[in-house]
C-alpha cells in the first residue's frame, strides 16, 4: 500500500513484478493452511501430513464438488503462457463405488473457476455444467482401458481434450505430471514419468477456431461429485493418494509496478498495463461502496497512467480493477 499527505491509499486487486511470468512452488514442508491453501466442500479430504512432508488427498465422487485450491491472483485465457506440474502416488483406486454408478470417474488436478466450481449448479458429471477449467484427468478402466486425458473446457463448455489408453496410474508409484500451455500455438504439452521413466506418451491438446476462451483463477486438486450423470453411463471413483511438489507458472499479475501521487490536484496511478485487460480507476470513502472515477481502458503492454479528475476533499482510498474483456 502507498499512502500519501491527505490519507489517500492506493492499491490494486492484482500486483507484482512487470515482465515475465510468476513462478510458485510447493513441496508442503510446512502446513499449507499457513498459506494460501484453502480447502472448499467436504475439507476432511484434504489432510497435511506433517511427518512426510505432503498433502494425502481423497477423490471420492459420493462426496459433493470438493477443492483444495491456490489463488493464481490473475486470471487466465487462451491468451496466456501458463504451466503447472505436481507428484502423484496413489495408494488405492476403486470404480462403481456408489450404487447404481459402476462406470468409471475422473480424479482431476489443474486450473479452475473457483466461483463458478463451487456454485450449486457446477456438475462435472452432465458434461454441459463445468465451465473453465483446464486439468489432468485420469480415469480407471471400466471396460475401455484406463486413460489419462488432458482437458480444457470454455467459459461456454466447449471441450479440448485428448484420451491417452491404455495407461494406468499404477498404485503405489510416484508419478510426476507436468502440463504446459503456449500461447502462439494455441497447445497444451502434457509430459508424465512413472518413478522417473517416460511414462506415455501423451496427445497433445490444440485449441480448434471454434474454440471460445476460458477464464481460470484457482489451481486445485478436485474432487468431483458424480451427480448429474446419464444413469446409463454413469461412474463413480473413490482413490487415496499423495500429492507433492507443485509447481504453478503464470503471467504477471494485471497490475505490476504501481504507483500513485497527487499531480496537478489530482490523485494519479501508473502501472505497466497488459493487453487482454480492462482497467478502471475506483475510488471509496468506507472501503464498502466503491465507485469508478476514470473510464474503462484497454491495456497494451505498457505504462498507463488513470487519474480522479474530480477528487473530494475527504480522506478516500484507491484501487485499480483489473478485468478480463
Amino acid at each position: 500500500m502507498r499512502k500519501c499527505s491527505y490519507l489517500i491509499i492506493a492499491f490494486a486487486l492484482f500486483r507484482g513484478p512487470a515482465h515475465g511470468a510468476v513462478t510458485f512452488q510447493e513441496d508442503f514442508t510446512a502446513n499449507p493452511a499457513t498459506r494460501s491453501w484453502r480447502a472448499f466442500g467436504d475439507r476432511s479430504l484434504y489432510r497435511w501430513n506433517r511427518t512426510n512432508q505432503n498433502l494425502e488427498v481423497t477423490w471420492d465422487s459420493s462426496r459433493p464438488n470438493s477443492y483444495f485450491a491456490w489463488p493464481l491472483n490473475t486470471v487466465l485465457s487462451r491468451g496466456d503462457d501458463f504451466g503447472f506440474a505436481f507428484e502423484l502416488r496413489l495408494n488405492d483406486i476403486a470404480i462403481g463405488t456408489v450404487p447404481g454408478k459402476p462406470f468409471t470417474f475422473q480424479l482431476a488436478i489443474g486450473f479452475i473457476n473457483l466461483a463458478e466450481a463451487t456454485a450449486t449448479n457446477f456438475l462435472r458429471g452432465t458434461g454441459i455444467d463445468s465451465p473453465d477449467l483446464v486439468e489432468f484427468d485420469y480415469f480407471p478402466d471400466s471396460g475401455f482401458g484406463a486413460t489419462v486425458s488432458p482437458t480444457m473446457i470454455s467459459s461456454n463448455v466447449q471441450f479440448a481434450t485428448s484420451f491417452n489408453s491404455p495407461l494406468e496410474l499404477t498404485t503405489n508409484d510416484w508419478f510426476r505430471v507436468v502440463m504446459s500451455y503456449t500461447a502462439s500455438n494455441q497447445t497444451l504439452v502434457t509430459a508424465m514419468t512413472r518413478n522417473g521413466a517416460a511414462f506415455g506418451p501423451i496427445q497433445d491438446v490444440v485449441l480448434g477456431t471454434n474454440f471460445t476462451d476460458f477464464r481460470a483463477d484457482h489451481f486445485a486438486l478436485s474432487s468431483y461429485s458424480d451427480a448429474g450423470q446419464d444413469p446409463q453411463f454413469a461412474g463413480s471413483i473413490l482413490a487415496h493418494g499423495v500429492v507433492d511438489n507443485v509447481v504453478i507458472t503464470v503471467p504477471d499479475p494485471a497490475v505490476p509496478a504501481l504507483t500513485g501521487a497527487i499531480t496537478s490536484g489530482a490523485w494519479q496511478v501508473k502501472f505497466t498495463a497488459r493487453t487482454n485487460w480492462l482497467y478502471t480507476l475506483q475510488r471509496t470513502e468506507n472501503l464498502q461502496l466503491w465507485t469508478a472515477v476514470s473510464p474503462v481502458t484497454r491495456g497494451a503492454n505498457q505504462r498507463l497512467t488513470l487519474a480522479d479528475t474530480n477528487a473530494i476533499a475527504a480522506s478516500v482510498f484507491y484501487r485499480v480493477r483489473a478485468q478480463r474483456p
